[in-house]
């Protein structure tokens, strides 16, 4: 997989370091709603850079859905905030928010 930072990120600001555990190395950008919303995670910044083992390794967020629910849930408030006049649900499809 291709290394590289992603620069406009509203939920990490571009940090040069992963999101969740601070590495600064084989970071790797995560699209925070993939799929059919990847696009409207790349239009929006609502990815995240990870290191490569929390990213894809065995207890990273592609395979632990407790984390990949939790930047879900940060990627919701993040574009709430930043686009208040935008309805997320009805561009992601969905609810993410913990209440």
């Amino acid at each position: 997989m291709m290394t590289y930072h992603f620069k406009k990120s509203i939920v990490d600001k571009g940090e040069k370091r992963c999101y969740l555990c601070g590495s600064t190395h084989s970071l790797e950008v995560h699209h925070i709603f993939g799929g059919s919303n990847r696009k409207h995670s790349t239009q929006y910044g609502l990815v995240v850079n990870l290191c490569s083992s929390c990213h894809r390794g065995s207890n990273g967020v592609h395979n632990n859905y407790e984390k990949m629910e939790k930047l879900r849930n940060l990627g919701q408030l993040a574009f709430e905030k930043e686009y208040p006049q935008l309805d997320f649900v009805k561009i992601f499809h969905r609810n993410y928010k913990k209440e």
